[in-house]
């Protein structure tokens, strides 16, 4: 009976009550997107991250942590990669001979990582080979071959086979350089990245600076979700020798973000709701004011005043289900064709490139989301019904009989 005539009350005022649920359809479509976005937006800088800097873990000599120094080098790196290679879930390890220093041409000089590499071990850890856009990636045969970035070869004036000179210093503290033939250029979605590394063979690199050590070893893990159970048998092959450090170490910027992501996520959608409680309040105010005489009349032939604040409640709540059940299903729907199109930056892709980000998002939001911002809509709705329900309630019978409205 109750429910019945809460639903006739609901539509009493078809414009109203549609204009309320059209509000809450638009509203949740454009939190729901944010929310989306901003998830995607997340996860593709820390998915970037992962796939061409830092990995899943990373192991350094400590000093090398606070000073990046040649002389801070990884005692027995190759053997400890070796040994982690045979970790069952570990899909590359990669080990890097490092050095600062310049890259000149021609054209112009800027300064830069120098990340002396094996080849096909660092194929197996990042995703550099998939980023080369022109020329090889460091060939076996041929001499100081280098690949630099499309952004910095643009900036240097090279082309595949342009002569630069690289300068560092050596183990001794010396000044020391060589030249090297560009033989290919990658592209990576961060612009800072590009612009700061260029790789060359380790062999090679080790050559010049008289150091036949290493000083950085990446790891790229089966499951990314078990970092912390891989970082613990890791440590236990590198014992003393160094320091283990997985990816939020790395990247704690990333991992804050990452972390406070629900959060963040919570606070955007609990404003809208509290809007949106406000909304029903005042469609719901409007409502049973109309409608005072006709309440006085239900309680004058008996309905109790108990009855009548279950019957605003109920209106309210079938106000915002419709709504809510609406909106969601039309941001799912939103969600899942812009997750599978994508939402492409136009113009603004370049710029983003300085965050990480690739020139297309595919957004992404989880069910529990769904169910969480569903909750809150439910609970603000039955709330949003007890204030118009006591202003009607508090009103003397005689006084209600006799309004007009």
């Amino acid at each position: 009976m109750l429910l019945k005539l809460a639903w006739k009350n609901v539509w009493r005022n078809r414009l109203r009550s549609g204009i309320m649920v059209a509000a809450m359809v638009f509203g949740l479509l454009g939190v729901i997107l944010m929310v989306g976005f901003m998830k995607a937006m997340t996860d593709n800088m820390l998915d970037n991250a992962i796939k061409y800097q830092t990995a899943h873990l990373q192991i350094h000599n400590p000093d090398f942590l606070v000073n990046e120094e040649l002389e801070a080098w990884l005692p027995r790196a190759d053997a400890m990669a070796r040994e982690i290679r045979g970790i069952s879930g570990v899909a590359g390890v990669t080990v890097r001979h490092v050095v600062d220093g310049m890259l000149a041409s021609a054209a112009s000089t800027r300064g830069v990582r120098i990340n002396g590499i094996l080849a096909e071990d660092e194929s197996a850890v990042t995703s550099l080979e998939e980023s080369l856009v022109d020329g090889k990636f460091l060939p076996e045969k041929g001499r100081n071959p280098i690949m630099v970035s499309k952004r910095s070869a643009k900036k240097l004036n090279l082309r595949i086979g342009s002569k630069v000179v690289l300068t560092f210093s050596d183990i001794e503290g010396e000044v020391s350089g060589a030249a090297f033939r560009v033989c290919g250029f990658f592209k990576t979605p961060s612009t800072g990245f590009d612009e700061g590394n260029v790789y060359v063979r380790r062999t090679d690199l080790a050559g010049y600076t008289g150091l036949n050590e290493s000083h950085e070893i990446a790891i790229r893990l089966e499951d990314g979700d078990a970092v912390d159970a891989f970082r613990q048998r890791v440590e236990a092959v590198v014992g003393d020798s160094g320091i283990v450090r997985d990816w939020g170490e790395v990247q704690p910027i990333l991992a804050a973000m990452q972390g406070t992501m629900g959060i963040s996520n919570a606070i955007i959608i609990g404003v809208f709701v509290t809007a949106l409680g406000f909304g029903i309040i005042n469609i719901m105010l409007m409502s049973v004011f109309e409608r005072t005489r006709e309440f006085a009349m239900l309680m004058a032939v008996g309905m109790t005043g108990g009855k009548v604040l279950r019957l605003v409640v109920m209106e309210s709540l079938m106000l915002g289900s419709v709504g809510s059940v609406l909106g969601l299903l039309a941001s799912s729907l939103m969600i899942a064709i812009t997750g599978t199109v994508g939402l492409p930056f136009g113009r603004m892709a370049e710029g983003l490139g300085a965050f990480g980000l690739d020139a297309v998002l595919y957004p992404e939001v989880t069910m529990a989301t769904y169910l969480g911002t569903l909750g809150m809509l439910m609970v603000t709705s039955v709330l949003a019904a007890l204030y118009p329900a006591r202003q009607i309630l508090k009103k003397r019978l005689s006084e209600a009989l006799a309004e007009r409205n």
